[in-house]
């Protein structure tokens, strides 16, 4: 097992914080002098998935980084200094394979990584729970974090919500953000900071055709048609109250659903009409690469993330940008929609708890977090994030749309939602992408009788 692992791990680069590496000469640490605060003794195995541990380059931006092999030997090895930890980089293509071959052989025992993939691995028994560990830790505090995605995340909680497993790390950025020039062009009032699908298909409809002032083509809305998690999908179920489904991860097979009720008719009766606005190349995720730059021709971006925007900003001292393109919360009731979070979990047979606990808890630090902000612009999951550049209103936006966040039914944890609602959907607004949306109530039936069935055959 040990040799097909490393044949599997082939392209990956393991590291350790003994070796010797070319130093940036930078502080990582905001200033703050770091001492040492225990003499415990450990080796701690780390997989990542996606972190950059080598020093480079921005390539969105063009200013360095520093990697997190030399923030690690500036900061936790001075900590600790007889906890020896291993990194392992990995990229995110095929990362659920590749860590869960490190869980199952024991070859890792702390691990970053996506919130589905979590998700699943903490129902398959492969997760260790965290909750003795918090409460014996004095130094650690859980409200530090916010409060939707560390209470109410299947990335973080078990299915029934009573066990702690993950603690959030980066957070998905998934805010409607609107063009002021575009809407001031078209002689249409701004979106209200909680816009509904009612209020943003209708003035979408309004901004969609030749620009009265430039004359060019524009777009009133654009989303993601081909979305993985279908996203957007989430949003307008719980805008327009669509459970989908009740039950539990838990018990996958006892879920009860309603896919085919009249509030889910809604949702897809807006797909249907919103799928006529966007340009063609939605369907397959294209079309929108000038949103938030000058050449825009979107009004209004749905589940978008500000990052080209911030970018700008940050190379070009962009103020004209920032001030055109408007971020306001999601299209849920509370301004919620679907909420990314990526986590850091422990392995259920980690050989060394303590030491692991330690590298978990640093790794999910605020000090951690400012870093990998400012070097990588991750999004933070703490309340208190007082480091976020006092311009970077999408974060800010991303943070209070996480804050009344919660998980559902209608989630990428549940795998009838990823294997057929999700493919389903997109494949339904391809259709009305050109004109040939299915009926929607049979469309809803066929999809209510299959979801019945796949629970029914579940063992």
């Amino acid at each position: 097992m040990k040799k097909w692992l490393m044949l599997l791990l082939s392209c990956t680069l393991v590291f350790t914080l003994a070796a010797c590496s070319e130093g940036s000469g930078k502080d990582v640490t905001g200033g703050v002098e770091i001492k040492q605060v225990s003499d415990m003794k450990g080796t701690v195995r780390v997989a990542l998935a996606g972190w950059q541990l080598d020093n480079g380059i921005n390539a969105q931006t063009g200013n360095p980084t520093i990697g997190l092999t030399e923030y690690m030997d500036k900061t936790f090895k001075k900590m600790y200094p007889n906890i020896k930890v291993e990194l392992y980089q990995i990229p995110w293509e095929n990362v659920k394979a590749k860590q869960t071959a490190m869980l199952m052989s024991g070859d890792a025992d702390v691990l970053y990584t996506g919130g589905a993939f979590a998700s699943q691995w903490y129902q398959d028994g492969l997760l260790r729970d965290l909750d003795d560990l918090i409460k014996e830790d004095t130094s650690f505090d859980p409200g530090i974090y916010l409060d939707g995605i560390m209470n109410n995340s299947y990335s973080t909680k078990s299915p029934d919500g009573s066990k702690q497993f993950g603690i959030p790390a980066v957070l998905g950025r998934r805010m409607t953000i609107y063009d002021k020039k575009l809407f001031s062009d078209w002689g249409v009032e701004g979106l209200t900071e909680k816009a509904p699908p009612e209020e943003i298909l209708e003035k979408a409809k309004k901004m969609t055709g030749k620009n009265p002032k430039t004359g060019e083509q524009n777009y009133g809305v654009y989303w993601s048609g081909n979305s993985l998690n279908g996203s957007t999908f989430v949003a307008l179920t719980l805008a327009f109250g669509a459970k989908g489904a009740e039950g539990s991860l838990k018990d996958v097979k006892s879920i009860k659903w309603h896919l085919n009720t009249p509030e889910m008719v809604k949702v897809m009766e807006w797909l249907k009409e919103a799928a006529k606005l966007p340009p063609a190349g939605f369907i397959t995720a294209q079309g929108a690469e000038n949103f938030g730059l000058e050449k825009n021709n979107i009004a209004i971006a749905l589940d978008s993330t500000g990052g080209a925007t911030m970018n700008e900003f940050i190379a070009n001292n962009n103020k004209d940008l920032l001030d055109r393109f408007e971020p306001v919360m999601n299209m849920g009731p509370k301004g919620e929609g679907w909420v990314a979070v990526d986590p850091f979990v422990m392995a259920k047979n980690a050989k060394d708890v303590k030491a692991s606990w330690e590298v978990l808890k640093f790794l999910t630090s605020p000090m951690t977090q400012k870093y990998t902000y400012e070097n990588f612009a991750m999004t933070p999951t703490i309340k208190q994030a007082d480091f976020v550049k006092p311009e970077d209103k999408y974060v800010k936006k991303a943070l209070d749309i996480a804050n009344v966040g919660h998980s559902e039914l209608m989630d990428e944890a549940n795998p009838f939602y990823m294997s057929d609602i999700v493919p389903a959907v997109n494949g339904f607004i391809s259709k009305a992408a050109s004109g040939n949306a299915p009926d929607i109530q049979q469309f809803l039936d066929e999809l209510q009788d299959r979801a019945e069935k796949w629970s029914a055959n579940l063992k």
